[in-house]
């Protein structure tokens, strides 16, 4: 197992090499802004899909929609910005709003957050695998098996090192930018010299019947999926290469100027080609092949453009394992994932990330299509809390240029409670659950800090009942025959100077009972036996019977009663499928017995 660890996630690293795992500008730029940048492939989409109810007519109406989400966009990034100076140390969404709006408020950002990175996984693996079987349909049956697959050569991936999977990834996320930047480019080019026809859509400000107000911000909410993965890289901080909150705002920066370009001139060409979205085709699909038809550079940027749905399961692995420690820190989720792994990721975030987005891929045959509001809307709740967060940051503290900061955070606060509130309102029949699990999760976070503080109480030792001196030792050995390991626990109870030492047998009939009396005897006659005849077959329940005795009749004198299981190990581990595993049920028993100390001699067989 050890071979194959490191075959798969190479030699361990020292914890003075966390250094050269922090990622550069340019490869953060890639592995935190694939999410985003993937969904360049489906928020214009988006757009179209809720227009095309009313009529063709209305898509003129994608470029003020597109503009809207362009302002959103714009709003998220100077906030994020500004969280990223002033928490420094990372968690986004949950410390700000932790720390600005209180701990359940900052419980829903971080609980939605978590969720969010676990269906990103999930939603853009299953998407980039849909793209796959789509352009080879015999392995349309496997969906399942080949995204589960997609999952763990992530998972691994990302265990081997955040430097390591950043170098792998950086290439296809250029790739595909740089594919979308040429389709772009000649399709602006077409239309300049007059190669695209004039009249292939409706002129923009063209009356429409039927159009509502509703049905637009409908549009505009349904576009803003867009904006997914926006947060992670203020999340990531401690990814980054020092001086970190510098180069994490640039990389924020350069994100998100590429994502405007590319969102923004994806949605004019779709505007201006006439593109109306169907379920044969995606709308980036039906550009290219207008743009170039069915050469190379069409299968070039289909390619491209799958790839990059499954890397973008990427950001979720950036971003959920750093947050986790976040919450992991404040005690509101298990202690494990602020450890370390070989090599010196947070591996037990990555590990869980990747085993929940399996369950997910599986309990929905890969066919996650209706869990993109839910992903979506996991994204607007933190953006709003957080905006909101910098908004009462900025009133409390009021620092110089408070004002300008303020107007910024407003502006993002509001549209982002905006968008929230309509996909409330459109798609509640498919986002409801989160109205379950929500809540559920904060419940869950929320017991697991209390375990912690009362843990936390009983061990300090300002608080706690002062220890009861212990006066002596009496030592129960439960034995099954005259063996070198009942041998060898004796000699190891002797040398504890146990003012007792008792010897316990548990025949099930009674000559056995009396023939082991007689061996003991000659045996070990300085040694006390007990024998308890168990007519039941049982060895627990008499064993647990003569501990409460003689620990009653021990605690009159603030003696302890400590427990010696003799247990031999054998050569070979699967060895233990051979024999009857009594020691380890006693002392998994005895665990749970209060007063109790349960000592495991071990005896190591040589062949």
């Amino acid at each position: 197992m050890a071979a194959l660890k490191r075959l798969l996630i190479g030699r361990p690293l020292k914890s003075t090499e966390l250094g050269e795992q922090k990622l550069n500008k340019k490869k953060a730029l890639a592995i935190l802004s694939s999410d985003a940048l993937s969904s360049v492939a489906y928020g214009p989409e988006q757009i179209l899909l809720v227009l095309v109810t009313i009529s063709t007519a209305a898509f003129w109406y994608s470029i003020p929609i597109g503009i809207g989400v362009l302002i959103l966009l714009a709003a998220l990034i100077l906030s994020y910005r500004q969280i990223i100076f002033a928490y420094p140390h990372g968690g986004g969404a949950y410390v700000v709003s932790k720390q600005n709006l209180g701990i359940y408020p900052g419980l829903v950002a971080g609980g939605s957050l978590l969720v969010d990175y676990i269906l990103t996984v999930a939603v853009s693996v299953s998407a980039g695998t849909d793209a796959l079987t789509s352009a080879f349909p015999a392995l349309h049956e496997h969906t399942v098996g080949i995204a589960v697959t997609f999952v763990i050569l992530i998972t691994l991936l990302n265990l081997r090192g955040v430097t390591e999977s950043a170098s792998i990834l950086a290439y296809p996320v250029y790739l595909f930018a740089f594919a979308l930047f040429i389709l772009i480019g000649v399709g602006m080019y077409n239309i300049v010299t007059g190669h695209v026809s004039p009249h292939l859509h409706t002129p923009v400000g063209t009356p429409v019947a039927g159009i509502s107000l509703f049905l637009l911000l409908k549009a505009f909410a349904s576009g803003s999926s867009a904006l997914t993965g926006v947060e992670a890289i203020s999340n990531a901080i401690p990814n980054f290469k020092d001086p970190a909150p510098n180069n994490a705002a640039k990389t924020l920066m350069a994100m998100g100027i590429l994502l405007a370009v590319l969102f923004s001139g994806i949605v004019f060409l779709a505007y201006y080609l006439g593109i109306s979205p169907n379920s044969q085709e995606t709308v980036v699909s039906q550009i290219a092949n207008q743009t170039f038809g069915r050469n190379f550079m069409y299968f070039f940027i289909q390619g491209t453009t799958a790839l990059i749905l499954i890397l973008a399961a990427n950001t979720g692995y950036s971003a959920f394992p750093l947050l986790a420690v976040n919450l992991a820190k404040d005690r509101f989720i298990p202690r494990m994932f602020t450890v370390r792994g070989d090599r010196l990721g947070y591996s037990n975030g990555i590990i869980i990330l990747g085993l929940l987005s399996i369950v997910l891929i599986v309990a929905f045959h890969g066919q996650t299509e209706h869990l993109i509001p839910l992903y979506a809307v996991g994204v607007f709740i933190p953006f709003t809390l957080s905006q909101t967060g910098m908004i009462v940051k900025w009133i409390r503290e009021k620092p110089q240029g408070w004002v300008t900061k303020l107007v910024i955070n407003t502006i993002g606060a509001l549209i982002s409670f905006t968008v929230s509130v309509m996909f409330f309102a459109t798609k509640f029949a498919q986002i409801w659950p989160v109205l379950i699990f929500l809540p559920l999760i904060v419940y869950l976070i929320h017991r697991i800090k209390k375990h912690y503080e009362a843990v936390g109480e009983q061990l300090r030792l300002s608080t706690c009942e002062p220890a009861v001196p212990i006066e002596g030792n009496v030592i129960i050995l439960p034995v099954s025959g005259i063996t070198h390991v009942v041998e060898h626990s004796l000699n190891y109870a002797k040398s504890l100077a146990a003012d007792q030492i008792i010897a316990v047998y548990i025949p099930f009939e009674r000559e056995e009972e009396n023939r082991f009396e007689e061996k003991w005897q000659k045996w070990r006659p300085d040694v006390r036996l007990v024998t308890l005849h168990s007519p039941y077959r049982s060895i627990i329940h008499p064993l647990s019977k003569f501990i409460d005795t003689v620990h009653r009749k021990a605690s009159e004198s603030n003696y302890q009663v400590t427990v010696i299981i003799p247990q031999f190990i054998p050569k070979k581990s699967w060895h233990n499928l051979l024999h009857n595993q009594t020691s380890l049920m006693i002392r998994t028993y005895l665990l749970f017995r209060k007063d109790v100390v349960v000592t495991t001699v071990p005896y190591h067989l040589k062949k």
